[in-house]
């Protein structure tokens, strides 16, 4: 059965989080779910909100971006509640990858409509993440993507952070082993990806979905700046296999170290640090998606 009694957890300090939604409650009031909503104004107060909830509901709905989506992702796994989404973020990279719409009442036709779909969750010693993990040139554009950089440029946000960033990058040496493969490289880059999109649009590799039960890594290594430039397009659509100085590989397992500890970016936050190891969670969480979402080659549906 769908979900009939949902809590609803609004981040304030979303970029739109500060937007009045009662018009959207009372339509899923008046389409038949139960709504209870609550107001955060730190993501760390998420998960313990959710956990506080729990009883007497039977779907989490998230009215942020992709920082709300990832602050609640542990304790939607320890709780076992399924997520809806309600995209009010910039980027809003988990939506996209699940083909939600942004369009607020739409999303709520999805969250009444849709079904319940089974995602995998990535980890990176021992920190979650449903978008991407990533190292170099994608932590200094999370350096720069301050709450006030997002709100004054909104997505265009993402592509002036990267190409302040990019002009200072300096690269590292790594080595990465996957599936039994072992590389040793120089990078600006290197990006792991549990889901499909990040970085408000990008695309970690063209075949990619969040419920494949595996991880996909790519490394740029160190060119001129107008062969990022050049890349751009390819980055953007995951079309990089096979391109001059990228590197991908493929697996449920990947151990990244590198010669000076190195800063990771989870879903867009600095969590963790290398040495890393790169794990998948097959068919972790639920989450509400279109009737029109594809069922992917491994995926499954998660109602009985």
């Amino acid at each position: 059965m769908l979900p009939r009694h949902a809590h609803l957890l609004i981040n304030r300090h979303s970029r739109h989080g500060l937007t009045d939604i009662s018009a959207h409650v009372e339509y899923l009031r008046g389409r038949g779910l139960a709504v209870t909503v609550t107001t955060c104004d730190r993501p760390d107060e998420i998960g313990d909100r959710i956990r506080a909830g729990r009883e007497g509901c039977d779907l989490v709905i998230l009215a942020g971006g992709d920082g709300t989506m990832n602050a609640a992702a542990e304790a939607l796994i320890d709780t076992g509640l399924p997520l809806g989404i309600l995209p009010m973020g910039t980027g809003n990279d988990l939506a996209r990858t699940l083909a939600l719409p942004l369009d607020l009442r739409a999303a709520c036709d999805v969250l009444i409509d849709g079904r319940l779909h089974a995602i995998d969750v990535g980890r990176v010693n021992g920190k979650l993440f449903f978008n991407v993990a990533s190292m170099g040139l994608s932590v200094e554009v999370a350096r720069r993507l301050t709450p006030a950089y997002k709100r004054r440029w909104g997505i265009f946000a993402y592509a002036l952070a990267s190409w302040q960033a990019i002009r200072n990058i300096r690269p590292f040496r790594a080595e990465i082993r996957c599936d039994g493969r072992t590389v040793r490289l120089k990078s600006v880059q290197i990006a792991v990806g549990n889901g499909r999109h990040y970085g408000g649009g990008m695309t970690v590799d063209e075949d990619a979905t969040i419920d494949d039960g595996r991880l996909h890594l790519y490394s740029l290594k160190p060119l001129q700046l107008w062969h990022y430039l050049l890349m751009l397009p390819a980055l953007r659509a995951g079309r990089q296999r096979g391109r001059p100085g990228v590197l991908t590989l493929s697996g449920a397992r990947i151990d990244i170290a590198t010669r000076r500890r190195k800063p990771i970016n989870t879903d867009g936050e600095l969590t963790t640090y290398t040495p890393a190891q790169f794990d998948v969670l097959p068919a972790a969480l639920s989450v509400m998606v279109s009737r029109a979402y594809p069922v992917h080659q491994g995926g499954r549906d998660a109602e009985g």
